[in-house]
């Protein structure tokens, strides 16, 4: 066997070994198997290979030693050189890895003070497996660990190096709408728009992962009418405009169009809507849209500020009496009382169109945490759209003709009829039958002409 396999083999020994003097050697054998993963692409390469058991083994290990910090320490570095790309983020997961790391983030949080080194690398390696697991969000939040992240974030506002993965693996929990109503209600939203402004060009890479988050975040309404009614929209178009003038050279494009995310997410209720018109955000999209038509590779910020004030702009009927309208649709007759005249008679600034996709939104964190069992439970998935009344599936036949025209043609289908079975279709008499006693039953005999 090579090395590799040895040194695990050893360590696989070791933990099933509960003498207590084996500390020593542990730690002898995992500083080896650190060294050759870190060097030697060929030994991460032989620890996912098909039929090894590299992977349990280190996992089982830190199973074993939670309690011991060199080990903890070394066995993630371990995990982290491991995953060099998604195909071994997706093995970890399938063999339990995210549970034993939640677990391990757990019990690590509980020291005083936190080690901040180990619970860099714990996050670094949540936030790389998260994507390749899509229950994270949910085993977090039965775990426990939801608000660890986001109590780290909050007493680290200004270490950007812990911050950092921090808001990564938080990014991923948003994806779950349950998760994000949680995180909302510990004031996550306040806490991220601390984190993007004012206006700064350090830390950009801590910018983007936080636009990332409070894009993610603010898709819940209700994290949405939390920005809305706090003024964030304000604050969104105002980090805008300020990354619009001083990046000159498009260098922070992905900035520029996470914050549009953020507006996007905020305008898909009607509060938000209202909020951004109110902020005169079409005039600075429009603008600011404008400024990006001559450079090609802002496409992304043109498209995304036109879907915004596509959905933003005021609906009107037709007929349309202002200058809203490049046509004129004139009504033949205009009332003078009544709804029509009322129509007519608005200012042009006026929103006509009654606007009801949010007027339940108040229900929407009842409905969002109903979901939390759709995610908890694997239950069989229903489609409501399937119809599954067999009345409702048949057609309706309509005649086209009344049935007394449709008499004449009895002649001709003579086998739609209740007594067809009487009728003879050649000789239009009756058939003649035979009985037959071995048979027991009566014979058709045919005529000459049925042959």
């Amino acid at each position: 066997t090579s090395r590799t396999m040895s040194l695990l083999s050893q360590l696989e020994k070791i933990n099933s070994d509960s003498i207590g003097g084996e500390a020593e050697n542990a730690r002898y054998v995992t500083s080896k198997i650190l060294h050759l993963v870190q060097s030697q692409e060929k030994t991460r390469k032989e620890m996912t290979s098909r039929g090894s058991t590299g992977i349990e083994v280190i996992l089982s290990t830190l199973e074993v030693r939670l309690f011991n910090l060199f080990f903890i320490c070394s066995f993630v570095c371990l995990v982290l050189f491991f995953l060099g790309g998604g195909r071994r983020a997706g093995v970890l997961v399938t063999k339990g890895g995210t549970q034993i790391l939640l677990q391990l983030l757990l019990n690590v949080s509980k020291d005083s003070p936190t080690n901040e080194e180990l619970m860099v690398l714990l996050h670094t390696l949540l936030a790389k497996i998260g994507p390749k697991d899509k229950k994270i969000g949910v085993k977090a939040r039965i775990n426990g660990a939801l608000n660890i992240s986001l109590n780290l974030v909050k007493q680290n506002l200004q270490n950007h190096k812990l911050i950092l993965p921090c808001l990564q693996v938080l990014r991923v929990y948003s994806s779950n709408s349950v998760n994000a109503v949680s995180l909302g209600k510990n004031g996550v939203v306040e806490l991220m728009f601390k984190i993007i402004g004012p206006f700064s060009k350090k830390n950009t890479s801590l910018m983007k992962v936080a636009l990332d988050t409070l894009a993610a975040l603010l898709k819940s309404k209700t994290n949405a009418r939390r920005a809305v009614d706090r003024g964030y929209v304000h604050v969104l178009l105002t980090l805008y405009v300020d990354w619009h003038r001083h990046d000159s050279r498009h260098r922070y494009m992905l900035i520029r169009k996470g914050i549009l995310q953020c507006i996007k997410s905020v305008t898909s209720i009607k509060l938000g809507r209202k909020a951004f018109i109110d902020a005169n955000g079409m005039k600075i999209l429009y603008n600011t849209s404008q400024e990006c038509l001559a450079v090609r590779t802002l496409d992304p910020l043109v498209n995304t500020s036109s879907l915004i004030m596509r959905k933003c702009f005021p609906k009107n009927r037709l007929p349309l009496p202002t200058i809203k309208s490049a046509f004129h649709f004139q009504l033949p007759v205009i009332p003078a009382n009544g709804p029509v005249a009322q129509l007519y008679s608005l200012p042009p600034e006026v929103d006509d169109v009654v606007d009801e996709s949010d007027d339940n939104d108040d229900v929407e964190a009842e409905s969002e945490v109903e979901a939390e069992n759709e995610d908890d439970k694997d239950q069989h998935f229903k489609n409501d759209d399937i119809e599954t009344d067999i009345n409702k599936l048949k057609p309706r036949q309509e005649l086209g003709r009344p049935i007394e025209e449709l008499k004449m043609y009895e002649q001709f289908f003579p086998e739609l009829l209740e007594n067809f079975q009487e009728c003879d279709l050649v000789s239009k008499e009756p058939k003649p039958f035979q009985s037959d006693a071995n048979l027991g039953g009566p014979i058709v005999v045919p005529t000459a002409g049925e042959e």
